[in-house]
């Protein structure tokens, strides 16, 4: 009631209590988090791999240079039940990454031939790892790689493409080798069964992709290199690597141009040695033919055609097609053997006109003498080369064809001269009356045998003759050393000239000796006497002195 008794008026107040400010703020944040994970988050991808072998849910990371850009959400099986799909959340800065270019592939422990790899994952587990150029299209599907790739996507390089008509040499991640030192890898193998060529997707490395030129030859370094033929035995090796596994290396060829630079996916041979690959750079021959009457066993197509010594070029084929086949079993026929005359190898051009020039100078030799052979050039494996030279003694031909190719005669090789030399030989031995040539040698040798005795009954005469000369001529130097001895004793015997003078001559130094006595003993007494004249005294001697004494003392 108021003061003034009159009753007071009450109203009902509606208010909201602080307590529910904190779910609201709550709510209010979540869905702020919500927001921001939701609009923060990468794009789901689907990518479908052989197994799940080390994978698992909300565990395995997608990464890319070793930096976090995903996480596995699930894994299933395909539809067909015959791979398993994953599903992983991107980073939102990975949409760019997404293409279709991008390759996937699970890191796990590996060991092969070409190294280990993946030993970190025996700690941190197995993750996916990722790589793109950033080229095509973006996408969210992806079929992960079985293995890790050769070359990620994005490596700096070159992709030339390495065929060969051989059989499967190469695989996947044999090296490519320059200088010993490895710069690439083979990626992949495609067999072109048209054309039967295998193709070998192969990757050079930056920055050794700038060695390749149009000029690059690549050539087989596999393991050890063994080559045996005319020019003798051959070992070669490239690396450690290529002793274990596949390799190629590549160059240009030493006297070649190195050629422009190549910047795109460009098609290449691999030859099966160096040596193959530097022929190539004589593209052009002058084409011959020799016909070979002697067996052409040990010669081969490739081998080397010499002039004077000088490789000028190499036989390309033997008893081609439409040779006279059908008449190897008649006698006297020749076998052809077609060789090349490389004009890049006499200073000439390599092209028509240098091929023009090798044929009027062959033909004017031939005219001259100019001929063929087949000369040994190994030993060990009767390996043969095709020898051209100048001989004076040979008559002069005109150059004459075969099937088109003009013909260089031949001569007989040395063997084949040696053989001729020993057939001869034995024909006239043969000719020989054998039964005459034996009586005729057995009376020569009795002959000889009687002339043998005679001669040592003569040796022994003369022998004996010698000694008795001998034993004569020391019997007379005897009896002339016993005369001079006996005539030199008498000369000394008593009452000979010659004793009587030397008696005489001994008693002559005796007298002189008793002369020279008082004086001796004077120069005893008194040195000085010879210098100072002095009175002399007399001679006093022990025995008169003695008797002196007596006399007095009586």
């Amino acid at each position: 009631m108021h003061e003034n008794g009159e009753p007071a008026d009450i109203t009902n107040v509606k208010s909201i209590s602080k307590i529910w400010l904190v779910p609201i703020v709550a709510i209010c944040m979540g869905a702020w988090m919500f927001y921001h994970q939701w609009s923060n988050q990468g794009p789901l991808i689907n990518i479908v791999f052989e197994n799940a072998s080390g994978l698992e849910v909300g565990k395995t990371k997608i990464k890319m240079h070793n930096v976090d850009v995903g996480e596995v959400k699930t894994i299933a099986l395909t539809e067909d039940l015959q791979k398993v799909l994953v599903t992983a959340r991107m980073s939102a800065n990975s949409e760019g990454l997404l293409r279709e270019s991008t390759e996937f592939w699970a890191v796990n422990p590996r060991i092969s031939l070409n190294g280990i790899s993946g030993l970190n994952t025996l700690v941190s587990g197995t993750y996916i790892n990722m790589s793109t150029n950033l080229e095509g299209p973006s996408s969210r599907d992806f079929v992960a790689l079985s293995a890790p790739p050769i070359t990620p996507s994005g490596t700096p390089g070159l992709h030339v493409t390495l065929n060969s008509d051989a059989e499967f040499a190469f695989k996947e991640g044999d090296p490519v080798i320059y200088k010993g030192l490895k710069v690439g890898e083979f990626e992949s193998i495609y067999f072109n069964f048209e054309e039967r060529v295998v193709y070998y997707n192969t990757f050079i490395q930056a920055p050794y992709h700038k060695l390749i030129t149009t000029n690059t030859k690549f050539w087989n370094t596999s393991g050890v290199e063994m080559d045996i033929g005319a020019n003798g035995f051959k070992v070669k090796s490239s690396s450690i690597e290529t002793l274990i596994t596949n390799g190629v290396a590549f160059g240009v060829p030493e006297g070649m141009p190195q050629g422009n630079r190549v910047s795109e996916r460009s098609y290449f041979n691999i030859h099966d040695s160096y040596d193959s690959a530097a022929e190539e750079r004589y593209k052009e021959s002058a084409k011959f033919v020799i016909l070979v009457e002697d067996t052409v066993r040990g010669l081969h197509v490739g081998a080397p055609v010499e002039y004077r010594g000088i490789k000028v070029g190499k036989v390309l084929d033997i008893n081609p097609p439409n040779s006279n086949q059908q008449k190897w079993l008649d006698a006297g026929v020749a076998i052809p053997v077609v060789i090349g005359i490389q004009p890049g190898r006499v200073e000439q051009t390599d092209d028509d006109i240098g091929i023009e020039f090798i044929n009027r100078q062959i033909t004017t030799w031939v005219e001259n003498g100019f001929r063929a052979s087949l000369q040994t050039g190994n030993l060990l494996t009767g390996a043969l080369f095709v020898n051209l030279e100048q001989y004076a003694n040979v008559p002069s031909v005109e150059m004459e064809k075969f099937q088109d190719y003009p013909v260089i005669p031949s001569i007989s090789n040395e063997f084949s001269q040696i053989t001729e030399k020993v057939s001869a030989i034995l024909d006239n031995i043969n000719d020989m009356d054998l039964i005459q040539l034996s009586e005729a040698a057995n009376k020569m040798m009795d002959d000889i045998s009687a002339s043998a005795n005679s001669m040592n009954s003569t040796a022994d005469d003369f022998a004996g003759t010698l000694k008795q000369m001998e034993e004569q001529q020391v019997s007379a130097k005897l009896a002339n050393a016993l005369e001079g001895i006996a005539e030199l004793t008498s000369g000394f015997s008593s009452g000979s000239r010659t004793n009587n003078e030397i008696n005489e001559t001994l008693d002559t130094l005796q007298q002189r000796l008793r002369e020279l006595q008082p004086l001796l003993l004077e120069l005893n007494q008194a040195p000085n006497s010879l210098i100072f004249d002095k009175a002399p005294k007399p001679y006093l001697q022990p025995g008169i002195r003695k008797n002196n004494t007596q006399q007095e003392r009586k």
